[in-house]
């Protein structure tokens, strides 16, 4: 019977690894747990799988978040800067905006969205109107990690999605 205790015992904890149980997803900072939320509600509208919260990409997402602030302008990091993961960036007033208008402003972009092969996804003919959308919905990315940074006037939002979506000639869903 040991050996069945211990086989069960391990496929529990290879489970627990591959599923966020509410426990992990709890020890994220509520302003996070919003992000998270709002991430996976534009999913939902969608049909995509939800993402998982990646305290990784969190971390590298604010020390670049806290650069942004200091120049006191956005500019997204180089791929190879942020590993080949994906990345958002939005900027507002500093204390005027909370998760759902800073991830609202990437979902909002779905009014141009045209399903359809990358980079051909926007009524408007420009892919980069429907970008910070297309990442936030991307079937394949699986993680995101996000951080805020306050400059003088501006709070600096990152995001970072890995694997990262908007790849050419790929689908979005």
């Amino acid at each position: 019977m040991r050996n069945g205790r211990v086989a069960s015992a391990a496929l529990a904890l290879i489970a627990a690894l591959s599923v966020p149980s509410a426990a992990q997803e709890a020890r994220i900072n509520p302003f996070a747990q919003r992000l998270l939320a709002e991430h996976n509600q534009a999913r939902d509208a969608v049909g995509v799988p939800r993402l998982a919260w990646s305290a990784r990409l969190a971390g590298e997402a604010q020390q670049w978040a806290e650069h942004l602030a200091q120049q006191g302008r956005m500019e997204h990091s180089s791929r190879e800067g942020r590993g080949g993961a994906g990345e958002n960036l939005w900027a507002g007033t500093a204390g005027r905006y909370g998760a759902d208008r800073m991830v609202g402003a990437f979902v909002a972009e779905r009014q141009y969205f045209r399903n359809g092969m990358f980079p051909r996804v926007s009524t408007t003919g420009n892919w980069s109107d429907v970008g910070h959308y297309t990442q936030v919905v991307w079937r394949e990315t699986q993680e995101v990690g996000c951080a805020v940074a306050r400059g003088e006037q501006w709070d600096f939002l990152v995001c970072r999605y890995w694997p990262a979506g908007n790849t050419y000639d790929r689908a979005v869903f």
